[in-house]
């Protein structure tokens, strides 16, 4: 069967529209006008036999079948660039544009303090973070990486263990020295705990802790509920009250005195980083030294942090 060219023309203006929201700025970004990215989108509408988007004078979304069939040609254009580049000599050149999904947290107080080195490091690169409580859809958003904490979302994506951190317990200075404190996590009842509400619940998480096999959960109370991270350890280091919280991000703090571990002895359990991948290809040079950067500059924290 001979290849249609046009075919590959047209996903490859699918894949412009998607990336940039709509058929003006595919075009700008194509080199063509917006009728002409109109007339090969509707060309490969009638190729395909489906309506892929649905256009609006606001908006142009994709249908359920247009998300369905990007999702099956996105890794396949990848594998075509990746294949010139590789054919211009570039296998190991760190350029373009790199796109990471990730969590409040992990943005705030672990990358945003090290990008400078990383894109001081490969000059030829433009880095955009997309922060965000949820994974989304890092397909249909051309995501380069994603990375999370907590088990594996059901995804079609490929998943990799990139590190572990340990869960510590916190208070301020000022906070133990008005309530004391604790030695065992049951003594936890009588203190004010800064509570994170489970996403799936609304209920706040009951907190755990592992010591040599032993777990213990503590059904804690507290007085504030944040749904955010970075937020409850600000408020933990006003002296808010106790609060469990990542090593990872927060041995600045731990050094310079502005909070205190306590019951050290049970903070054994610890919290894995997962990076999402949009293709079972070997992911591009900027990719890998996106996660070279993370492995070995936060890795050291996370190291730091496992005790």
């Amino acid at each position: 069967m001979a290849f249609d060219g046009r075919l590959l023309g047209g996903i490859g203006v699918l894949a412009a529209v998607v990336e940039t929201g709509n058929f003006v700025r595919a075009g700008a970004a194509l080199g063509l006008t917006p009728s002409g990215v109109s007339r090969a989108v509707a060309r490969l509408e009638a190729r395909v036999g489906v309506r892929l988007f649905d256009r609006s004078p606001r908006a142009v979304v994709l249908t359920d079948e247009g998300r369905r069939f990007h999702a099956e040609v996105r890794p396949l254009l990848a594998g075509l660039e990746e294949a010139a580049e590789n054919a211009a000599g570039a296998a190991v050149a760190v350029r373009g544009r790199l796109r990471v999904n990730t969590d409040p947290w992990f943005a705030r107080l672990v990358l945003a303090p090290r990008l400078a080195g990383f894109l001081d490091a490969h000059p030829a690169l433009s880095l955009e973070l997309i922060v965000r409580d949820g994974l989304g859809d890092p397909v249909a958003e051309g995501v380069d990486i994603a990375l999370r904490f907590g088990e594996p979302e059901p995804s079609e994506l490929i998943v990799r263990k990139v590190l572990e951190t340990r869960i510590l317990t916190c208070a301020a200075p000022a906070y133990l020295a008005r309530r004391g404190r604790p030695e065992h996590p049951r003594d936890l009842a009588g203190h004010d705990c800064l509570l994170f509400p489970d996403p799936a619940t609304g209920r706040p998480f009951t907190w755990e802790f592992h010591r040599g096999g032993e777990v213990v959960a503590v059904a804690v109370r507290g007085r504030l509920v944040v749904n955010d991270l970075a937020t409850k350890l600000a408020a933990c280091a006003a002296g808010l009250g106790v609060a469990q919280t990542f090593a990872l991000g927060v041995d600045g703090l731990l050094a310079g005195g502005v909070l205190e571990q306590v019951l050290e002895a049970w903070a054994e359990e610890r919290f894995a980083l997962f990076a999402y991948y949009p293709s079972r290809r070997l992911p591009p040079a900027r990719v890998r030294a996106f996660l070279d950067f993370v492995l070995e500059a936060v890795g050291r924290g996370a190291e730091q942090g496992a005790g």
